[in-house]
């Protein structure tokens, strides 16, 4: 599971250090360090290959998609890219998704569960300045406790 967030600059040819935490989640998951990166809410999402074969299985079970969930699958699926871990822990995000989420140089890396996410620093930023209190009370009432 990936969780934590953490600042990190991707260096002029598109490579970014993971930091040890996601990369042993990725190598758990394969052991050659492969992983799945695709376009996803404005930033670079990345997937352990497992996880990924998953969703991909997951997704092809749909029958007859409607015309907004045929083009989130080639949004989605047509993004997908995969990338190795190089021996030291860098992943090389392309430039198609480098463009697509805005990656310059500062990023901010977020673990969120099965996936972790690659954000530009200041839409990263903008989505945190958010209130999130709507978002406490209505897992509040569904019975999900996340507070103290």
């Amino acid at each position: 599971m990936f969780r934590g967030r953490s600042q990190r600059n991707i260096d002029g040819k598109g490579r970014l250090m993971l930091p040890p935490d996601f990369r042993r989640v990725c190598q758990e998951h394969d052991p050659d360090g492969r992983l799945i990166l695709t376009n996803f809410d404005d930033c670079v999402a990345g997937y352990p290959m497992a996880e990924w074969q998953e969703i991909e299985t997951r997704l092809d079970q749909i029958r007859n998609p409607n015309r907004q969930l045929r083009n989130f699958l080639r949004f989605f699926l047509g993004g997908a890219q995969e990338v190795v871990l190089d021996g030291q822990g860098r992943v090389n995000i392309p430039q198609s998704l480098r463009d697509y989420a805005g990656l310059d140089k500062e990023i901010v890396l977020v673990g969120v569960g099965a996936k972790f996410e690659v954000w530009d620093r200041g839409r990263h930023d903008t989505i945190m300045d958010q209130n999130f209190d709507d978002v406490s009370d209505a897992l509040a009432a569904a019975g999900v406790e996340v507070g103290l």
